[in-house]
């Protein structure tokens, strides 16, 4: 099986939304559709396929400004991790500065707390509790394909950044370091922010994954 996945760098802040189906397949995933609204379903629109379900890693604004008006359009349910579902059913409360939004609230149909096992689209996947940068950020990984959707959790070259409410460092390297041994260092990261990676790439030239050698 080969995994297709799109990427659209979206907002003022450059979050990547991706589009994430079984090559040609009919149904697909919407991961972390934070703005554009308009520019992910003409994407979805595109490739022709149904939208099954919207996954969320974390429900920091950047990552969900998008998805009620996603899930209003395509009738998919929406994955939220548990313990921030009312950060998703009252985003402009947790808008930290001005001049975002306004963003619509959404009332998840789905919560995930890591453990599960989704089968969506015609794909598995792991629902990994990875918090650090948010309390409740989960990661995806996709059984089988050696991908993971890692949110705010790890970048190319860089990792989730913690001074945000709820956020801590060494719980932060702690969830990195799952990922890390539960995957083959050939797992593809498609992070919420910047390029594509790989986690054997990252740890071997991320500064911030050098303490997790120690």
């Amino acid at each position: 099986m080969s995994l297709e996945v799109r990427k659209l760098t979206v907002g003022a802040i450059a979050e990547n939304c991706f589009l994430v189906r079984r090559e040609g397949a009919d149904k697909a995933l919407v991961v972390d559709p934070g703005e554009e609204a308009e520019r992910i379903l003409s994407e979805v629109e595109a490739i022709g396929a149904e939208v099954e379900a919207i996954l969320i890693t974390h429900c920091h604004f950047d990552h969900i400004g998008a998805v009620a008006p996603v899930a209003k359009a395509t009738g998919a349910p929406v994955y939220c991790p548990q313990i921030e579902t009312p950060m998703l059913a009252d985003i402009m409360a947790f808008v930290p500065m001005a001049g975002f939004g306004p963003y619509e609230s959404h009332e998840a149909e789905e919560t995930v707390k890591g453990g599960e096992v989704l089968e969506l689209a015609g794909l598995t996947l792991d629902v990994i509790f990875t918090p650090g940068h948010s309390p409740g950020h989960v990661t995806y990984s996709v059984r089988g394909e050696g991908a993971i959707f890692s949110g705010d959790v790890l970048f190319q070259g860089s990792v989730g950044r913690v001074d945000l409410p709820g956020g801590d460092g060494p719980t932060l390297m702690g969830s990195i370091r799952t990922l890390v041994e539960t995957h083959s260092p050939e797992t593809t990261v498609y992070p919420g922010h910047m390029g594509v990676t790989t986690l054997g790439t990252e740890r071997e030239t991320n500064p911030f994954l050098l303490q997790l050698a120690r």
